[in-house]
């Protein structure tokens, strides 16, 4: 693609996304060109009335009366068309807006948990909410523009050729010494607008980070360190904008200098040829019309720049590429859950082979722990199940049906998850155990918190099941977030449990609550869990053993610490003394 055909792509996307709603763009384009297009009928009229008014001894009272209500008519024209016209075509681009973020977020949705390891949750939030409001001025408040000026513009001149056509071509010679900053300027506009958006997603990375760990940053007394590195960004944006302000705003003082130039020059030819009052007049007033529009849309073409950077972005998230498809005719899930099984799987990142030929094959109700030193690839085996990622290599499969051939619906429906670092949303405790639920059945919260150890400090808060948890579940204990999130795998109900070292950040009575409330939520489930603490495992049916992306070693927990393998020595240096 050519570097002019690539400027062009953002404006085509957007102009597609317009024409969704072409009925409401036709009608405020149309009423744009009436609007502006009535300004030559206004000229005429007011040419009329000036020389009427100022003959009005000698001249009509009834013909000065008509001229008069003629104006006022044409004025009202024009209003009412532009107020149409600007309603319309905004309605339009709030509405382009809307489905823009709506896309957003929906692609995000669908984005794999590698696309989010590179981009921060700053720069996400920059790209659905920011870069989308700039869009919106150059769909709805530039389309108005085009829509009216340009007929503006023909209206005043027409106007003026149809007068004095030697004028008005005389009139028209400075035109390219307005048009050349435009385009100069243009470019600059959309380079520093994409700059400061990309400086403004690390702003809200930086204040996303700062409040969400406001802890860590207190405990370490980093508070000046952190203002200085969000002051650094906050300048960033703060030069960016100031580049933009003067590449957008050179033009105006050039255009009332050349509007001043037509002015004065057309005084001293209205002297040397005698016209009339009401032509001159009309004429000031056109030369007037002539150049607001050219000014306005030189004030389009910046905010189109401007919005371009913002679109740009706002693409590349649409264009990025899902790893993780869907397909789009799954296959029926045979129920209930007999057997997972691994058969020759591999799996890479980036950088490199984290998992290597993984034979599997996990019973229905059999408890299987995973273990084994940081990134011998457990977290990465357990995430192949929901299918969080694909295999590079080989077929993860339940029931003989390859995960592929399902639905995610059906898929992710008969697995529950519990992970290390809890995730409560800033909602109700009630609505957090039945998460996904617009009404929770409240017989069966109560029943999946008691299971899970977390109806007794449920019960002793001022609301009850009714309490709001805080971001992030900021209002309650490490030990209390992860019984919640335990009762919420026990609300879903599902037959495959999935324990992503839910133990391992707690202390030890909180640990020891957790462990009964996940010794309940396992019981009659196929489970897989990844233990740091060996000691909540000794009671699994099968403990694998994972060293750089293999399976070492596989055993009870006694069979496994008689043979005296890896086993044994991850043991030893977790117990010793």
């Amino acid at each position: 693609m050519s570097a002019s055909s690539a400027e062009k792509r953002p404006i085509r996307r957007l102009y597609r996304y317009s024409l969704k709603h072409r009925l409401k763009l036709f009608f405020g384009m149309l009423m744009g060109m009436i609007g502006g297009g009535s300004m030559y009928a206004i000229l005429e009229e007011l040419r009329h009335l000036t020389n009427q008014a100022l003959e009005v001894a000698t001249g009509s009272w009834k013909t000065l009366l008509a001229t008069s209500v003629g104006v006022i008519l044409f004025f009202l024209l024009k209003g009412l068309a532009s107020y149409f016209s600007i309603y319309l075509i905004n309605w339009v681009g709030f509405k382009v807006v809307e489905e823009l973020r709506s896309e957003s977020f929906e692609k995000l949705q669908r984005l794999q948990l590698r696309f989010y390891s590179k981009h921060s949750s700053g720069e996400l939030l920059s790209r659905v909410i920011s870069d989308t409001t700039m869009v919106q001025h150059a769909v709805s408040g530039v389309v108005v523009d085009i829509s009216q000026q340009p007929f503006l513009l023909i209206g005043s001149l027409a106007y003026m050729i149809r007068q004095d056509w030697m004028l008005a071509a005389l009139s028209l010679v400075v035109f390219p010494i307005c048009i050349a900053p435009v385009i100069i300027f243009g470019r600059k506009v959309r380079k520093y607008s994409r700059q400061s958006q990309e400086y403004m997603a690390g702003l809200s990375e930086v204040l996303q980070e700062n409040v969400s760990g406001v802890r860590v940053v207190k405990s370490f007394g980093v508070e000046q360190q952190e203002q200085e590195k969000f002051d650094s960004e906050n300048f960033k944006i703060f030069g960016r904008l100031i580049k933009i302000v003067l590449a957008r705003n050179i033009n105006q003082p050039l255009m009332e200098f050349v509007s001043a130039l037509g002015v004065v020059g057309l005084l001293i030819y209205a002297f040397y040829v005698e016209m009339t009052p009401g032509l001159l007049l009309t004429y000031i007033i056109a030369i007037g019309m002539l150049y607001h529009p050219v000014k306005m849309l030189s004030k389009v073409h910046m905010e189109i720049q401007k919005a371009m950077g913002s679109a740009e972005r706002i693409f590349d998230l649409l264009d990025e590429p899902i790893d993780v498809q869907e397909t789009e005719h799954p296959n029926p899930l045979p129920l209930p859950v007999e057997e997972i099984r691994f058969e020759k799987v591999s799996f890479s990142y980036d950088e490199g082979p984290v998992l290597r030929d993984i034979d599997l094959t996990i019973a229905p109700g059999e408890k299987v722990a995973l273990v084994g030193s940081s990134g011998s690839g457990k977290s990465t085996l357990v995430s192949l199940v929901p299918r969080f990622y694909d295999a590079t290599e080989g077929v993860v499969s339940i029931n003989g049906v390859n995960l592929k051939d399902l639905s995610f619906k059906d898929l992710r429906s008969t697995i529950a998850l519990v992970t290390q670092d809890t995730f409560l949303f800033n909602d109700t405790i009630a609505r957090n155990i039945a998460f996904g639920e617009d009404d929770p059945d409240m017989e069966r919260v109560s029943i999946a918190a008691t299971r899970a150890h977390a109806d007794g400090f449920i019960q002793e808060m001022d609301d009850g099941y009714e309490t709001m948890v805080g971001e992030r579940g900021g209002r309650l204990s490490g030990g209390q977030k992860q019984r919640l999130a335990i009762a919420r795998a026990i609300y879903r109900d599902a037959p495959i449990l999935i324990l992503d070292e839910a133990t391992s950040a707690l202390d030890t009575e909180s640990e020891r609550l957790v462990q009964a409330a996940i010794n309940e939520v396992m019981e009659g489930r196929t489970s897989i869990v990844i233990a740091h603490r060996l000691s909540t495992i000794q009671h699994a049916d099968r403990i694998l053993v994972l060293q750089e992306g293999q399976i070492v070693e596989e055993g009870t927990h006694q069979s496994l610490l008689d043979a005296g393998g890896m086993y044994r020595k991850l043991y030893d240096m977790q117990f010793q003394g």
